[in-house]
């Protein structure tokens, strides 16, 4: 029920009824309604400044589980970097001097990956943390192409580790006959005294004093190139061809072992011991060659010989007495 309103009016002495007028109710209405959406909006906006919404929380918490996210994948781009940087360091200063081969240039590992456009379509997007984005997506790359790099130097390094397996099975590296006494060594490498000429002559390999039927060994991995029968000069003979430019020869053999072409490993029986072509007692005739030319056999006898009995083959063999053959 409305309140009515009065008033005294001292003219009449009396209480008048006070009468409103409808222009004064809707002022009176719009001054309430103006009123009410000012303290609404003070309120809205003091609550927005000090509360958030739903939404806002929800964004919010969505925002920190990215960049929990984005923190741990960028420590793991940087434990992935450090890691590889370890093996870029073994790869360049241990596998490829050991396999003597120059290391990556560092301008090619961190070379860049890409021109100006390549991030071109984030950009576009202006994205609010953009920034971030792009550095995650740098570093990925930057780890991306490094990896390629060090896999083909990795490929690299296995074909040049293989290379260099078999350049050690090519290297003439035993002796060819069992020698553990030092003394089957009757002349070295050198100018020797011929035994029929009886003259001071080049002798082009080292002689191994040692009865008939002694077993010959190839002394590294190659392919019988010759097997020839001489009357005179080297009389039976094997030439093997090691590869890389190292050749064997082994003469005055009693009998073969081996055949032309055959596939052979260090350590194999290619013949035995004789007396045949040029020679005036049994033993073997050795030649080491290099690109066709005769070289101190000698040098090449590391991998079954002590250092010591290195340093008495070395005396045996300097000793310039006379040769037992050509």
């Amino acid at each position: 029920m409305a309140r009515i309103k009065y008033y005294y009016d001292t003219e009449t002495c009396k209480y008048e009824r006070v009468k409103t007028k409808k222009s004064d109710v809707v002022l009176n209405a719009l001054g309430i309604f103006s009123l009410t959406v000012a303290m609404a909006v003070g309120l809205l906006m003091l609550y927005s400044n000090y509360f958030e919404s739903p939404k806002e929380l929800i964004l919010k918490n969505e925002v920190k589980e990215l960049e929990f996210y984005y923190d741990n994948l960028s420590q793991e781009v940087s434990k992935l970097s450090e890691i590889l940087q370890n093996i870029e360091h073994r790869d360049d200063d241990i596998y490829r001097k050991v396999l003597g081969a120059e290391p990556i240039d560092k301008s090619v590992r961190n070379a860049g990956v890409g021109g100006s456009d390549r991030y071109a379509e984030i950009k576009d997007k202006e994205l609010d943390r953009q920034a971030i984005v792009l550095e995650v997506h740098e570093k990925v790359d930057q780890l991306r192409r490094k990896l390629y790099i060090e896999s083909k130097s990795q490929d690299e390094v296995v074909l040049l580790a293989d290379k260099k397996e078999k350049l050690y099975a090519a290297i003439p590296a035993i002796q060819p006959i069992s020698n553990k006494q030092l003394v089957a060594l009757a002349s070295g490498f050198g100018v020797r005294i011929h035994p029929v000429y009886k003259m001071r002559k080049m002798h082009t390999g080292i002689d191994f004093a040692a009865t008939i039927g002694t077993p010959i060994y190839a002394t590294a991995d190659g392919v019988v190139a010759e097997v020839s029968v001489k009357f005179s000069g080297y009389g039976k003979m094997v030439e093997i061809d090691h590869g890389f430019g190292y050749r064997s020869r082994y003469a005055h053999m009693h009998e073969f072992a081996v055949r032309q072409g055959q596939n052979i490993k260090r350590g194999d029986l290619i013949g035995y011991v004789g007396n045949t072509g040029l020679s005036t007692a049994p033993h073997l005739h050795y030649e080491v060659l290099i690109n066709g030319s005769q070289v101190n056999p000698v040098h090449y006898f590391y991998n079954d010989l002590s250092p010591a009995e290195y340093e008495k083959v070395l005396e045996l063999a300097s000793v310039e007495n006379m040769s037992l053959g050509m």
